[in-house]
């Protein structure tokens, strides 16, 4: 009976220190204002194209006291610009994003534990491009804190990955207009404010 009443007593203090655990982790919006997803590409050898995508939105998990971070992004793949119309509207077209097929890019990083030691985070995460789903790492630097304008806790990150768009069944202009694809974006979220009520 008594060895009874201590699992119970040890299973209740489990489930409510992971309960507890649960409740650290904050949720983030993405501030679609100073999140910018920048891509790169060689073309023809001759120099590096950049482009970029203006509509980001999604949410991040991160929980202080542990450092664990997660995240669920989306890009508004028509939302591409090339800084020309008749070339965005290019790269929105079937050779490229196919944006009326598939309309959104999707990003999605599982529970992930970040290191107190170092400054660049190697984070794996799932990328979804014209529908097909293969794993990106990362490299992200993150810094999260009170926001000097608002009386909010923002969270900020800067990434960095690599991908091949050949992987993901884009495959038009290979290999004059290069394969691999160098993504830059800074990222910017605010903490959601929960309700007292």
């Amino acid at each position: 009976m008594k060895k009874s009443m201590l699992f119970r007593l040890l299973f209740q203090v489990t489930l409510a220190l992971v309960l507890t655990s649960a409740a650290h982790a904050a949720t983030y919006t993405v501030d679609s204002r100073h999140t910018f997803p920048v891509f790169e590409v060689e073309h023809f050898t001759f120099s590096i194209q950049r482009g970029r995508f203006n509509k980001t939105a999604g949410t991040i998990e991160y929980d202080a006291a542990s450092r664990k971070v997660s995240a669920a992004i989306t890009i508004d793949a028509a939302s591409i610009d090339m800084g020309l119309d008749e070339w965005s509207k290019h790269m929105r077209g079937e050779n490229f994003l196919n944006t009326r097929k598939f309309p959104t890019i999707h990003f999605v990083i599982p529970e992930f534990q970040l290191s107190d030691i170092v400054k660049v985070n190697f984070i794996p995460g799932d990328l979804t491009l014209l529908g097909v789903t293969k794993p990106v790492t990362l490299a992200v630097q993150i810094s999260c804190g009170k926001h000097p304008m608002l009386p909010r806790e923002v969270c900020g990150a800067n990434i960095e990955t690599t991908i091949k768009r050949s992987d993901f069944g884009m495959n038009y202009g290979l290999p004059g207009i290069g394969d691999e694809v160098n993504i830059i974006a800074p990222v910017e979220a605010i903490k959601v404010v929960e309700d007292s009520h």
